[in-house]
């Protein structure tokens, strides 16, 4: 009967504005209208990222909860860590609306948001009110208008680090005008060294975009594993717009879903050959054995969005048992035991 409630509720939210849609969906999690399994764990799901324990390796990516409304909601659905965000110093509107756009036909979707958020300070005060069920993570950000987007990313990281078990760098998104030059060899190393300086103890990861060279990969790795990031979350939204059908195809922003699970999960496995940082992999996962994959291609974790808009919260159990299951086929008695297994599968 859940199932059956939430695929209707799916149905009507698809019938609506995208960005509208998501609104709802956040008030739904705050109302108590969605699954409610609790973390989902199992002696093989049980695992490490950063130093911090994970009951599975199913994530929740930066972009679903913004500006972290419903965080405890979320960490009752079966995910084993959570990121909200991305949040900059100053709260900022972001691009010109529609900035959100479907793509049925291909199970994706296209945003140019551009870090849309209520600032650091509002998020944080939220954040230091939520339960401690799961890992909680911030994605940091610069604001538009800055003149030293450096500098923010580590005003954000010093105002956050005492309310998160992780915060994670993200130079990736192709919303924010220049924003990836910074993923750049000099300018990556000099804005990872402004954040780690203020980060207490807080583990530190960075997002890189799917979009790079083969050269531009194998700098990312050296410079963050020479900063002492504790993991690279593979990959954010790209540019590309290859083998798309819908409509929408031609808008401008990020693309995220299905189709980029081939792209990003190449270059998990190409980062997992370079250096021996944790991987998170993230693009395009929508079942147990798109997941699976990820983890068997290097990834040590991994992180799902734009398919729950399709599926709905509750593929997130459906995913975190399935993985459980193919470990079991597999002989893994846990899901580190399984990283990067088939890695040559990708590369």
């Amino acid at each position: 009967m859940n199932s059956l409630i939430e695929a209707m509720g799916l149905s009507a939210l698809r019938q609506i504005d995208p960005e509208a849609a998501h609104g709802l969906a956040i008030r739904a999690l705050r109302a108590g209208l969605t699954p409610k399994p609790g973390p989902i764990t199992s002696t093989r799901l049980a695992t490490t990222l950063a130093g911090m324990d994970l009951p599975n390796p199913v994530g929740l990516a930066a972009g679903f909860d913004k500006n972290a409304m419903a965080v405890d909601p979320l960490a009752m659905t079966g995910f084993g860590f959570i990121e909200v965000g991305a949040a900059t110093p100053m709260s900022q509107a972001g691009n010109d609306k529609p900035r959100l756009f479907r793509l049925t036909e291909d199970r994706a979707a296209i945003n140019r948001f551009g870090f849309n958020n209520d600032g650091v300070d509002a998020i944080c005060a939220r954040l230091a009110k939520r339960s401690h069920v799961i890992p909680v993570g911030l994605n940091l950000g610069a604001n538009k208008t800055s003149t030293d987007r450096a500098a923010d990313f580590a005003r954000v990281m010093e105002t956050a680090c005492d309310h998160v078990d992780f915060a994670t760098v993200n130079v990736s998104s192709p919303n924010t005008e220049k924003l990836r030059d910074l993923q750049g060899k000099a300018a990556l190393a000099a804005l990872l060294d402004g954040v780690m300086d203020v980060r207490g103890d807080t583990p530190v990861m960075l997002k890189i975009a799917p979009d790079l060279t083969d050269a531009e990969i194998t700098d990312v790795a050296g410079v963050a594993q020479a900063a002492g990031v504790a993991a690279i979350i593979a990959t954010n939204t790209t540019l590309s717009r290859e083998g798309l059908r819908s409509a929408h195809r031609g808008e401008a922003g990020g693309m995220s879903g299905a189709p980029l699970f081939e792209r990003s999960t190449r270059v998990l496995a190409r980062l997992s050959t370079l250096t021996d940082v944790p991987l998170v992999g993230v693009g395009g996962i929508s079942d147990a054995d798109q997941a699976y994959a990820k983890i068997c291609a290097g990834a040590s974790a991994v992180q799902l969005y734009t398919a729950l808009v399709y599926g709905g919260l509750s593929m997130v159990g459906r995913i975190a048992h399935g993985i459980d299951a193919l470990l079991a086929r597999d002989g893994f008695a846990t899901v580190a035991d399984a990283v990067g297994s088939r890695r040559g599968d990708w590369l």
